[in-house]
This record gives structure tokens, C-alpha cells and sequence, in this order.
């Protein structure tokens, strides 16, 4: 039965989801990347696609901004439509010199001030992480398509208008390769229910230099982002 949040009938969601933010983002990638896309849910506006690539059935859900409203939409994925393997496909600000705008970040680990699992976990700042066989597997197309890539660690914001400069350079100076809003929960939340789960963003501007992708460029750059996904989750 649909949920509260998706409109989906019993069998519209594949095992497999891409999670982009932005639902336009999630309309975009199935029109571009899959054959025969299926508007499968538009609950408060959510845009949800099921098709194929390569003849693997794929569903790209929007979860919108945050991750609280992620929160949602994954937990009704996994609990009601049985998603196995999620993969975050998103836009984040680079925290490094040597990341670039337009390169692909991989995340291993996401670090977090609070998220809505913060009340399970109570007092144990558990480490929520990447499922290593879609890293590994992502790592491989980005290479196989000669993107520039970085592997590592990314934080999960609560906050997009942010005035912490303290942290973000202590987040910096500890290696963390970008920012954005959504991770850290999708892999706390696959953890907990036995799930794959990867982030594969694109550095859509940048924190320390203030550049920023033109908008006429981001679809050709979030392309590659979207492939690489795909060809994780199926590698």
C-alpha cells in the first residue's frame, strides 16, 4: 500500500534507488539515463521514476533537502518497498585545495553534528560509512571514465546558511574532502536495516575559493555522477 509520503503501489519501486534532493534532479536523471521511466510518485511534489539500465530495473526518488526529509522517504523505501541498494546522488561544496569544482567525491564516511538518528544512539557517537562493495565499485567507473575523483570523508550539515567558519576549519584541516546535507543519515539508516548505501556527489562550488558551477554547466557534470552510480550499484 502507498505511504504516507509515496504514492507507489506494491512492486513501482525497484530494489535498487537513487536518491537525488532534488525531485527536477530525479526527473532529469530517468528521462536521460533510463529506458522506458515510470512516473511511480508525486506526493508533495516528490518525483519518483522507476525504468531500466542495461536491463536492471532502477527507481530515482527525490528525497528533498536535508536529512530529516531524507529520513523519510528512506525509511518508507526500505520498510514498505523493500530498497536494498541506495545510493545518494547529490551536489556538495568542496574543503580542500586539491578538490576541485566539477570532480566527483565518493564518500567513505560522513561526520555530523546531530542527525535524526542522534536519539537511538543517544551518548555513542557512532561512525556511519559507506558499503565498501559499491565504494569500491564506484571508485572503478570513475576511473574506467577518467573523472576526477576523491575518495574519503564528507560532512552532513544540518544547516545550509552555516556561521561555524571555526568548524569548517577544523573540518578542513582534518581532511574532509566537502559538505552537503543528506549522507550521513542514508548510511546511518542502511546500517540499521542491513542496506547498501553510497554517496556519489558532484563539487557543485567551492568553500574555500568561492567558485561556483554556472548553472548551464551542472547537467553534462552531474551526468557522470549519475553513471558512476549506476554502474556501482550493478558492477
Amino acid at each position: 500500500m502507498p505511504t504516507p509520503h509515496i504514492g507507489a503501489n506494491p512492486g513501482d519501486i525497484a530494489e535498487t534507488v537513487l536518491l537525488p534532493g532534488d525531485p527536477r534532479r530525479a526527473k532529469w536523471a530517468a528521462e536521460t539515463f533510463l529506458d522506458s521511466p515510470v512516473l511511480v510518485n508525486e506526493v508533495r511534489g516528490m518525483l519518483a521514476y522507476t525504468g531500466t539500465w542495461q536491463g536492471n530495473r532502477v527507481t530515482i526518488h527525490g528525497t528533498g533537502m536535508g536529512m530529516a526529509s531524507l529520513s523519510i522517504y528512506v525509511n518508507e523505501l526500505i520498510s514498505e518497498y523493500g530498497a536494498q541498494t541506495l545510493i545518494r546522488i547529490g551536489s556538495c561544496g568542496a574543503m580542500q585545495k586539491t578538490v576541485k569544482v566539477r570532480d566527483v567525491i565518493i564518500a567513505m564516511t560522513a561526520s555530523t553534528l546531530s542527525t535524526p538518528s542522534r536519539g537511538i544512539f543517544r551518548e555513542l557517537n557512532f561512525a556511519p560509512c559507506a558499503d565498501y562493495g559499491l565504494l569500491e565499485a564506484a571508485v572503478a567507473a570513475a576511473r574506467a571514465k577518467g573523472t576526477d575523483t576523491h575518495v574519503g570523508g564528507i560532512y552532513s550539515s544540518d544547516v545550509f546558511y552555516d556561521e561555524r567558519p571555526d568548524l569548517t576549519e577544523i573540518m578542513t584541516r582534518h581532511g574532509i574532502l566537502g559538505v552537503e546535507m543528506e549522507a550521513a543519515e542514508l548510511y546511518n539508516l542502511a546500517a540499521r536495516h542491513g542496506r547498501r548505501a553510497l554517496a556519489v556527489l558532484t563539487v557543485s562550488d567551492h568553500l574555500l575559493t568561492q567558485e561556483a558551477l554556472p548553472a548551464q554547466d551542472r547537467e553534462r557534470t552531474f551526468g557522470d555522477m549519475v553513471e558512476i552510480a549506476l554502474q556501482a550499484a550493478f558492477a
